[in-house]
């Protein structure tokens, strides 16, 4: 029996079934907290953040935004290699979700400014760009910081008005700007 199929009787949920259930019970929390009037409410935020959706950094890059003072004041949009994610060649759909994001976080809550945060070890990196682009540290950061340049030209080119920062995180959680 696989971890997916349904236990015989009496033996309990099966792990498809304790899914379910899990589901189920956010839908629900989902729906009795919902309220109209908070969702349709249009409000500001600081930034957009753009970072990547490795597993390893996801709280150290709220807690650096939390630090900033910018908790609860930017939206998030994260795509494999963040910078990568944003402008590559392989991947044209990413870059689409990209700017229909930006625009979108310009259009309903007014940002002023893009926060790309890249990391070290970027399995999307590798992949994308080849083991030399990161064949040693400051390879790997001559990489880094030609892809957070050329989506910041890209932006500034369509949004002159947005100040846009870039950084990379370390694996420890510290983030270097680039500037």
């Amino acid at each position: 029996m696989s971890c997916c199929d349904h236990a015989p009787r009496g033996e309990g949920f099966s792990r498809r079934a304790a899914m379910g259930a899990i589901a189920l019970g956010g839908g629900v929390s989902l729906l009795t907290s919902f309220s109209p009037q908070r969702a349709f409410a249009a409000g500001h935020a600081d930034a957009l953040l753009l970072n990547c959706m490795d597993y390893r950094l996801a709280n150290d890059i709220t807690r650096y935004m939390e630090q900033r003072g910018l908790a609860e004041q930017y939206d998030q949009l994260i795509l494999a290699g963040a910078s990568l994610g944003a402008l590559n060649d392989k991947y044209p759909a990413w870059t689409e979700v990209f700017w229909a994001h930006l625009d979108l976080a310009i259009q309903l809550h007014q940002i002023h400014r893009l926060i790309v945060i890249d990391h070290r070890d970027c399995g999307a990196y590798k992949l994308l760009l080849g083991e030399a682009a990161v064949k040693d540290p400051d390879t790997e950061l001559k990489s880094h910081v030609k892809q957070l340049y050329a989506l910041r030209s890209v932006v500034l080119t369509r949004y002159p008005h947005l100040d846009v920062e870039l950084g990379l995180m370390s694996l420890d959680g510290s983030v270097i700007p680039i500037v």
